[in-house]
């Protein structure tokens, strides 16, 4: 079993920064496929970022050269670095983690764990 813990949502001006951090425990794969997914109130859960081994990244277009991915093996945790934030990005914020293989980065079903989720407000 997996248990995903986030951390770093809170409440940010637009044009601010947030980073949000999950950290990994229990029985995993060495540097399984991770996700961030978003899902705001009345709205279907969106994808937003993956990371699948080191150093290969997927991000949703809305995004891109804002958000940045990435991971620390040794301590089992995966970031999201968000820039930029704008009155468009408010959601509560999920990490995911596939199996050994990821297909579609993008397809919420391809992962199995999930954090409890952390809210991520940004004020105009």
């Amino acid at each position: 079993q997996v248990q995903l813990d986030e951390s770093g949502g809170g409440l940010v001006q637009a044009g601010a920064s947030l980073r949000l951090s999950c950290a990994a425990s229990g029985r995993t794969f060495n540097r399984p496929p991770m996700a961030w997914f978003r899902q705001a109130p009345g709205k279907e859960r969106e994808f937003v970022a993956a990371i699948r081994g080191i150093t290969s990244t997927d991000y949703t277009d809305s995004v891109k050269g804002r958000f940045t991915i990435s991971r620390d093996n040794v301590k089992n945790t995966v970031y999201l670095q968000m820039d930029n934030l704008e009155p468009e990005d408010p959601a509560v914020y999920y990490c995911a983690q596939g199996g050994s293989v990821v297909f579609t980065p993008a397809n919420y079903h391809e992962y199995i764990y999930w954090g409890q989720g952390t809210q991520v407000t940004v004020s105009s």
